[in-house]
């Protein structure tokens, strides 16, 4: 018989986490977009991570969940408002694990709850197909500028489905 692999979990952001999320943050970055960015655009994608005590307020103001496995964090994602998903970045050793999957899921439920109709995001280009499979749809692409390079990125998004009447939540 195999092994099953542990089950990803979910709990909140806490101040005492920015060192670990931004480092995932960071590795994701550095190992997963290199496909679709340059060595410069990722070093500064990956430099708004530099100042940890900005990165965890920017966190703690958003509602940031934390994705473990076997207690350990490997992925965050933080909702912005009632409708925006701020940001969903996993440690490449937990991709296709269903942590992403997870933290998505987890993030369209509050949304919902917080009364969006719409989800929308701001995706890498690397993630784009993450988000179509789950049903978003591009709207429009842009270019940021950040620490002097211009990155790509295309804006998504999804209708949330409503809960039909006398339907549990």
């Amino acid at each position: 018989m195999g092994q099953s692999l542990p089950k990803p979990a979910l709990r909140p952001f806490l101040a005492a986490d920015t060192p670990v999320v931004a480092a995932i943050f960071v590795a994701a970055i550095q190992e997963l977009t290199g496909d679709d960015y340059g060595e410069a655009q990722q070093e500064a994608w990956a430099s708004t991570a530099d100042d940890e005590e900005q990165f965890g307020k920017k966190l703690a103001g958003e509602l940031t969940l934390i994705a473990t496995l076997q207690n350990s964090p490997v992925g965050f994602a933080s909702l912005k408002g009632a409708s925006h998903i701020e940001m969903l970045y996993v440690h490449p050793s937990a991709v296709g694990q269903g942590v992403g999957a997870m933290l998505c899921d987890a993030l369209e439920k509050l949304a919902g709850a917080r009364g969006a109709k719409i989800l929308t995001v701001d995706v890498s280009d690397n993630a784009q197909e993450f988000f179509l499979k789950r049903g978003y749809v591009g709207k429009q692409r842009n270019t940021v500028t950040i620490n002097g390079e211009w990155l790509a990125n295309t804006t998504m998004q999804k209708t949330l489905a409503e809960a039909a009447p006398g339907a549990p939540q």
